[in-house]
């Protein structure tokens, strides 16, 4: 639980208890803040923001353990960036079958996950490509939470579930006029439209609107629950989704027990910038295949 860039090799080394090759899979997820929307929106170069820098400590790392296989999943911009490029042609180096093939832009949705959620995702390995794992029919928001069971917000026991945060009366009566099943701020009578929000606003269009039933959630981010974040009031409830659906929509087992002693907002955190683990399983089932078969 430290700085990646204060972590020298040698201590992770003999942390894991491993020498160096015996490492079947090292898995990463540099930060992606440095190239997400609300930074370029916010017109920042987000190409030149220090973090996009991470994915080189990765690469440190890949030197130091020389594992048989790696993923590393990233936020979609830097895939035309030469960082890339840099990136691959040092794994080249060091003797993995890596190139520009193996830089996907992916939706998560195809791979069983019931929201969007646009990533590059990069496999590789020193005994060949690894192949895509199978893509499949998304589920929909409702075949999700309503599949689930979930009992009444308050009635459930869970305290991922059971809290709903208090809003303004102004706020609850917005999400009171948007539409029930997909509508949006767009039908709001003119005395309820946030002065944000007016005419020529260039912002985010999916603000207070409803999630549909039968389509797929929006990009979850760490402000889910938060109606003013992003498309996260419920298709029918007039309030935002709970932080056990959020989760639940990210594809975690119901059940799966996050930290709230620090606040629920780091917890929303936490689920916001999982990467989803019915994406991660498909992909480490294939990994696990062309391992167990270039042994």
């Amino acid at each position: 639980e430290k700085d990646i860039r204060k972590i020298g090799a040698s201590e992770m080394l003999e942390t894991t208890r491993l020498k160096r090759g015996q490492l079947d899979l090292l898995a990463g997820s540099p930060p992606c803040q440095g190239s997400s929307t609300p930074r370029t929106r916010k017109k920042s170069v987000a190409v030149h923001d220090d973090r996009n820098d991470l994915l080189f400590e990765f690469l440190r790392m890949v030197k130091a353990f020389s594992p048989r296989s790696i993923m590393m999943e990233y936020f979609p911009a830097p895939a035309s960036d030469g960082r890339m490029d840099s990136f691959i042609a040092s794994l080249k180096g060091l003797g993995y079958n890596a190139g520009r093939e193996d830089v996907n832009i992916v939706d998560a949705a195809e791979y069983g996950v019931p929201r969007r959620r646009l990533r590059m995702n990069f496999v590789t390995s020193k005994s060949g490509r690894v192949s895509e794992p199978e893509r499949s029919e998304t589920p929909t928001v409702r075949q999700c939470l309503q599949d689930a069971g979930l009992a009444p917000v308050g009635e459930s026991g869970d305290p991922l579930h059971d809290h709903r945060p208090i809003r303004t009366k102004r706020v609850r009566d917005i999400i009171k006029n948007i539409p029930k099943d997909g509508g949006s701020r767009a039908s709001l009578p003119e005395h309820l439209v946030l002065r944000r929000h007016e005419e020529n606003y260039r912002g985010f269009k999916d603000v207070y609107g409803r999630m549909a039933w039968d389509k797929v959630a929006p990009t979850m981010t760490g402000g889910c629950g938060n109606p003013s974040k992003g498309r996260y009031p419920h298709p029918e409830e007039d309030g935002a989704i709970s932080l056990r659906e959020a989760d639940l929509l990210r594809t975690f087992p119901k059940g799966y027990e996050f930290d709230l002693s620090k606040s629920r907002d780091k917890a929303a955190l936490m689920i916001g910038n999982a990467l989803p683990p019915e994406f991660i399983r498909r992909h480490a089932a294939v990994i696990a295949k062309s391992l167990q078969e270039n042994k």
